[in-house]
């Protein structure tokens, strides 16, 4: 599987200017061919303006279209970051995925806010994990604070998943939790760990990250669309040899 992560800068609270750039970039990332392209955290709005309720997208209705229409025209399954939406006059930070043929296959609300910046004042917290399946592979997804609990990123694992999805508005100055962060849960988890971050106000450093710990492409700060490819018989080698599933004592565990 060859995915396309798109790392750029946003435009703090210009939605219109924010779609024009995704839009750019999506058409930028479909001429390398991926069976994937991943987009960063609250793309549509940066994160987040003082007037963020006022920008949301209503029901997420015109980022739908916007993606779905665009991996139904190019056959590309698409991870669509996450967006503003408001529903009801109650804010989410929402992720959209869509098949190839355009069908949403799931969405998922960031379920940990992030309190020291007020996330958890302005929008409502989810309650359900997200898994689904991209030509047959089962993946998971959370939204960057989401990777700081471990038992979240767990629960995902145990769910058999072999990538989880990690789209990001991560600051620069805890970069190195960042890198820190993903390379643990893809190493605990034993699964692909594929990490979408902005630039800018943010730190980038978006990477596709083995099973190993290891990065099938090199995380930086530049303004870029960055491409790898997954070998999921990693995943199968790293289960055989050192099966941490398998030798789990989950009787002894009380959370």
């Amino acid at each position: 599987m060859k995915l396309a992560l798109i790392q750029n800068s946003l435009t703090l609270g210009n939605v219109d200017e924010n779609f024009k750039l995704i839009k750019s970039e999506l058409e930028k990332a479909i001429k390398k061919t991926p069976d994937v392209i991943v987009l960063p955290e609250m793309w549509n709005t940066s994160f987040f303006p003082k007037n963020v309720l006022d920008l949301a997208d209503i029901d997420g209705k015109r980022t739908q279209k916007f993606l779905s229409d665009f991996a139904i025209i190019n056959n590309v399954n698409i991870v669509g970051g996450s967006i503003a939406r408001k529903k009801n006059n109650t804010l989410y930070n929402t992720s959209y995925i869509f098949d190839r043929k355009g069908n949403l296959v799931n969405s998922y609300d960031k379920v940990h806010l992030f309190s020291p910046s007020g996330e958890d004042e302005v929008f409502q917290s989810g309650d359900k994990l997200c898994t689904f399946e991209l030509d047959g592979i089962k993946c998971g997804l959370c939204i960057c604070y989401d990777i700081r609990f471990v038992e979240w990123t767990r629960m995902n694992a145990l769910e058999d998943i072999q990538i989880l999805f990690i789209p990001a508005a991560w600051p620069q100055k805890r970069q190195l939790h960042w890198d820190t962060l993903n390379r643990a849960r893809a190493i605990e988890n034993q699964m692909y760990v594929v990490c979408v971050n902005s630039t800018g106000d943010f730190g980038g450093h978006s990477a596709i990250i083995d099973p190993w710990g290891e990065y099938v492409i090199t995380p930086d700060t530049k303004n870029e669309i960055k491409t790898g490819v997954i070998d999921l018989s990693i995943i199968e080698d790293i289960r055989k040899n050192i099966n941490v599933f398998r030798d789990r004592k989950k009787e002894l565990y009380k959370l």
